[in-house]
């Protein structure tokens, strides 16, 4: 049989990163023992090789002299173990496809095959502005006893008009006009300003948004982040663009698309928040670590991002809303030809909304529903953007994978029309009257 290919596919002309490949392969190393096809005979040690070579690479940093270097040195060790359990290893997938992607990263980084290889139990040096380097030097003292487990994220977004979705998973949509605090912990402090979307609508929007990343030892000074519609900054508010030294590089603001798309990483603390700017109004997406998260007192539990809206400020009411379907098209009737619809200015009927939403949203989850919901509010189509960015900002943050999509539970297992139109009907009635 010829080669089957490299690990990551089309590396060679791409090179992609060899984070990505990395990646790939511990998540084929994760699945293996799944396939119902593949037998895993109990002597190959390809899982611990890999597990081993993830150890001796995370701590480094590609932006720092001499990771080229390193890395190189991690490789052969990767390789001298993937060779010493070649003979129990046959027939393995995930063993072929490191031989695979070991070869493919010795070429991307021009490492040779010969020369020194890194200690299989390595004394990572501690960054104290780190917090990945934090957390895997305190589960690796001898004293902890146990290996303690990989540290909990937690994913909070805040998209439309507004759509809130929580720490704890939960989707919700709000009126929460006015300034509201999504986060304030010991670490970290977010509020958003939100404001009327159209006239006689109790639907807002985000137009401000406040990040504070409050002091910590010696790895960052008090950092004060500002967005505001049609101002998207990429520094902090005293112009600059790190907290920290640079050799360390524990808080920076990373522009992606001028006006468009900010980034905040906080190194030191684990956060990743998102900013955006889609059409008039502000986006944002959060991951922290869930002990983090957690570090606040009885004086700051009122935290969306946390408990959510407060049940006057809801709009769905936890996804159901009993209203008769008859009325309900009669109110309708009843709103389209007067001052209400004159004022929101839509364009989009149910059909159409969803029409245009499927554009970008392939799955009809709560992120479909909410898109639809938008447009027929405000007629907007920016908002569909909004929506599909908002479940992309999950995608790229969320720590669990299977729990990207969330849906509705009067429709969960509903296709009808009828079912949908139910749904967005009632939600769009309640923000009207």
């Amino acid at each position: 049989m010829g080669r089957a290919g490299s690990c990551c596919p089309g590396a060679e002309r791409l090179q992609l990163p060899a984070s990505l490949c990395l990646l790939l392969l511990g998540y084929l190393t994760l699945l293996a023992p799944l396939g119902k096809s593949q037998v895993q005979i109990p002597q190959c040690r390809i899982q611990k090789c890999t597990t081993d070579f993830v150890s001796l690479t995370s701590h480094l940093n590609p932006s720092l002299d001499g990771f080229d270097a390193e890395f190189c040195k991690a490789l052969r060790a990767y390789s001298g173990c993937t060779h010493r359990t070649s003979k129990s290893c046959r027939g393995n997938l995930v063993f072929h496809s490191a031989l695979l992607g070991i070869s493919d990263l010795m070429s991307q980084r021009n490492c040779s095959k010969d020369g020194p290889t890194s200690s299989t139990h390595p004394v990572a040096p501690i960054e104290p502005c780190n917090y990945h380097s934090r957390h895997q030097h305190q589960a690796t003292l001898p004293e902890t006893g146990a290996e303690l487990p990989r540290p909990n994220y937690l994913f909070c977004g805040l998209f439309g008009d507004p759509h809130l979705r929580t720490f704890k998973d939960q989707f919700q949509t709000c009126k929460v006009e006015g300034a509201w605090p999504l986060i304030d912990n010991n670490y970290l402090s977010v509020q958003v300003t939100n404001v009327p979307v159209v006239l006689g609508s109790s639907a807002t929007a985000t137009n401000k948004i406040t990040i504070i990343f409050k002091p910590y030892q010696e790895c960052t000074d008090q950092k004060v982040y500002q967005a505001v519609t049609d101002d998207l900054p990429a520094a902090f508010v005293d112009g600059t663009v790190m907290g920290g030294s640079s050799e360390m590089r524990s808080l920076l603001v990373v522009e992606k698309s001028p006006g468009r798309h900010v980034e905040l990483h906080a190194a030191y603390i684990g956060v990743t928040v998102v900013v955006r700017q889609l059409g008039h109004y502000l986006t944002l997406a959060v991951r922290m670590p869930e002990e983090l998260a957690m570090a606040f007192d009885e004086t700051q539990d009122l935290q969306l991002c946390m408990n959510g809206c407060p049940s006057s400020e809801r709009i769905d009411q936890e996804g159901r809303l009993q209203l008769p379907m008859l009325g309900l098209q009669q109110q309708q009737q009843q709103v389209r030809p007067g001052t209400a619809t004159a004022q929101r200015g839509s364009t989009f009927s149910l059909e159409s909304a969803s029409s245009k939403c499927r554009e970008q949203l392939e799955v009809k989850d709560i992120y479909f529903h909410s898109c639809v919901f938008d447009l027929l509010t405000t007629g907007d189509a920016n908002f569909t953007s909004a929506a599909y960015n908002a479940l992309k900002d999950v995608e790229m943050l969320h720590p669990k994978r299977e729990h990207w999509h969330i849906f509705s539970r009067s429709g969960a297992q509903k296709s009808s029309s009828a079912a949908i139109s139910a749904l967005l009907l009632c939600l769009l009635m309640a923000v009207l009257f």
